[in-house]
């Protein structure tokens, strides 16, 4: 895969530390921009999507945190 990209879970201040990545038809893979010449992850198109659900914390919005102060 050559078409990689800074991935929109990174965020704008992350410099050159952050997560890139390269679809293909089927496969999605997934690198750190520190050291692109090392290993890469790479999912199934599906299974990323889980993958990405999977890291999201159960309260993750501003509302939810001020619920959770009082």
């Amino acid at each position: 895969m050559d078409n990689w990209r800074k991935s929109s879970y990174s965020g704008p201040d992350d410099g050159n530390a952050c997560v890139e990545i390269a679809n293909s038809d089927h496969h999605v893979a997934v690198r750190d921009s520190k050291t692109p010449a090392r290993a890469t992850l790479t999912f199934p198109t599906g299974a990323f999507t889980t993958f990405i659900d999977a890291l999201k914390p159960a309260h993750s919005t501003v509302t939810d945190l001020a619920r959770l102060r009082g």
